[in-house]
This record gives C-alpha cells, structure tokens and sequence, in this order.
C-alpha cells in the first residue's frame, strides 16, 4: 500500500521508463523476400494451445518441406511458456525462453494463459513489448454479408504496457494508460500504407477522445496529420462504444474497411468481429514489428476444455489462420494461398462439444488438400 509521496515516486519512475522505451523503439525493418534463411519458432503455450499448435506446426513443416530440407527455412520448437514455469520463476517470460524466442525471426505462439489479479503480466504483453511488436493486425471476413475488415491495434501502448504497474493507496486504486507520439505514428502509418496497398478508400479511427482526452485525443489528432498524406482513403472518427454497435448494424456495417485504435478497444472490438464471422476459434492474428513478428489465435487457453477431457476437440482455424499469415509475411505467398484455400474448402468440421471431427482429422484433412 503507497501513501501518496511513495507513490508519486512510483509514478515517476514509470514516467522514466516510458521515455527510455520511446528512445529505444525500432526502426531496422526485416526484408524477408531477401533472408537467405527464416527461423520460424512454435510456441505451444497453455490448455489447448499445445494441441492446435502442433497440428499447425505440422501443416507448416509439409507445406515448407522443401525450404526446410535446403535450409533456407528452420522450424524449432520453443519449450518453457507454460502458466506452470512462468509461477514458478516469477517472470511473465522467463529468461532463457525470451533468448531463445529472440533467436527467431517470426513466431507461431499457442494461447497462453494469464492468473486473475496479482503482478504476473501477461505473456502477449511481455512479448509486444519485449519484440516491440506494435502492430496488432486481424482480418475478419465474412464475404455472404459483404464483410472484408482488417484491424490495426495499437500493441505496446494504451492501459495495457502498465497494466500491472498500477498503484494501490488508503480507499483508492490507480491505473495507468501512455499513449506516445512515436507509437501512434507508426501504428497509423502503418494501417495507412495497408489500405493504399491493398486499394482501400475507407479508413475508421475508433477511440474514446470525448473522454481519454490527453491519450486518445492525441491518437486522434496524429491519425488525422498523417491522414492528410493519403487523401485518396476517407477517414472517420468513431468512438468505440457506438463503434461496437456499427458492427451489428447491417447496411452501415458493409462500408467498414479498416479500422485504427489505441491497444484495448482494439482488444474488445476484434473480439466482437470474430464473433460475428463464427466465432474467437476462426480468427488469426499478427504481431509485428519492424525486426520480429508472432502470429497467434486470438482466443484464450480454454481451461475447462482441458478440464473435462475434450481439448483433443478444439478448433485449429485460429491458429492455422494465424499460420497463413505467417507464411504471407515471409513472403511464402504460394504456400500462403494453398493453406487459406484448403482451409475454406476443408468439408470437415470441429466441434467443442465433440459432435464433428478432432483437431488432428481436420489436419490430416487439410494436409490432404495441399
């Protein structure tokens, strides 16, 4: 418990720490269409996360079998990010796991599993922040109902780089939120230079600036100076509440292209999305960074999966998304293309409740296709 001087001096130092980050943020960008070698790491992670992953990796190493018997490409499994060793050491990554994960250029990372309350940071989180991973990217599409959405999250920024920092006083509780020049500059350019690419004319900056407005209102003023580089793509400010609800509200909804905004509107507002193209287990998503990048399924662990014995049932399309656009950010597009199509023709289907095939008949399904 702080008094308020102790932590005033606590605050302070979290104030240093933010400036030290902005000073050291990355800006070497990795050329992958000219490495003569890809290191792909495969982390399992927690509950389900070993299962889905595994089958993952196996679809990798068939579709990659080539490149990694010449060696232009290495797959290695990462041990040791488990909820387990993580309490045990005290550290949300422990150090010899995080060297290892450095060792790598891009990660295949199982859902891993955060405890409720106490100091132990998230594992997402220490990775971000660790790889500098700012860019959290989710694409969600649903074709029938005229969805094609792409999100850009803001990663290492928001409530939650100091999410575990915060402070209790007598009668009162204080969290923290840092939002940095530097890193809303490169979250919005980047989400910019996607849509221009990939010929997109509608840009949504979704954020909270009628209340945040410090943080969120500086996320709002720098996406708009940046905007003003691409007057070829329309940009609309939303708040994230009424932002929620756009997305069930069919007519309005089809305009959305990409969306913009700070680390935890981003978190819930992706969520939603998933759900409505079938669910959190369909949904892939990247991390990236200018020097490294982790590519995962959105949804949790799943504990009580594990827990009554089904986790052999779980459903490998987030991961095996997550894979595919690994694959495209190494530039292996073929091997992207063959992977996503596979996955959208696979007859087969997985079911938690046990009704449909297991998590390892559907791989073998897909390795079939490929």
């Amino acid at each position: 418990m702080y008094d308020v001087n102790t932590a005033c001096e606590a605050f302070k130092k979290l104030l240093e720490e933010q400036q030290a980050r902005i000073a050291n943020m990355n800006t070497e960008k990795t050329d992958f269409s000219k490495k003569a070698c890809v290191t792909i790491g495969v982390v399992d992670g927690d509950g389900i996360g070993p299962i889905i992953t595994s089958e993952a990796a196996r679809v990798l190493k068939k579709l990659l079998a080539d490149e990694v018997e010449k060696g232009t490409i290495v797959i290695k499994q990462i041990q040791g990010l488990t909820i387990e060793n993580r309490l045990a050491q005290g550290k949300p990554i422990p150090d010899d796991v995080l060297a290892e994960i450095k060792t790598c250029d891009v990660i295949l990372k199982g859902p891993t599993t955060t405890p409720h309350g106490g100091t132990l940071e998230s594992a997402n989180v220490t990775m971000r922040r660790e790889l500098d991973l700012y860019a959290n990217v989710r694409p969600v599409s649903i074709p029938e109902q005229g969805i094609d959405w792409m999100f850009y999250r803001e990663n290492t920024e928001g409530e939650y780089v100091l999410g575990s920092r915060g402070l209790d006083l007598p009668g009162m509780a204080v969290d923290f939120k840092v939002t940095t020049d530097l890193g809303t500059r490169r979250i919005v350019r980047a989400a910019f230079e996607y849509a221009k690419n990939n010929g997109k004319t509608h840009m949504s900056v979704v954020t909270k600036a009628n209340i945040m407005k410090k943080t969120d209102g500086k996320f709002t003023t720098i996406a708009h100076e940046i905007a003003a580089e691409y007057p070829e793509i329309t940009v609309e400010d939303y708040y994230i509440d009424i932002m929620t609800a756009n997305l069930l509200k069919e007519g309005l909804r089809e305009k959305f292209q990409v969306f913009v905004m700070p680390n935890l509107y981003g978190d819930i507002i992706t969520d939603e999305a998933a759900q409505l193209q079938g669910g959190v287990g369909t949904a892939g998503s990247a991390n990236i960074g200018d020097r490294y990048a982790m590519f995962e399924a959105i949804h949790g662990s799943a504990p009580r999966m594990i827990e009554r014995g089904m986790g052999q049932y779980a459903n490998p399309d987030s991961i095996l998304k997550a894979a595919a656009m690994l694959l495209r950010h190494i530039c292996r597009f073929d091997a992207a293309a063959k992977l996503e199509k596979a996955i959208n023709d696979c007859p087969l289907t997985v079911k938690s409740d046990g009704s449909a095939a297991t998590c390892a008949q559907y791989a073998d399904k897909l390795m079939e296709m490929l």
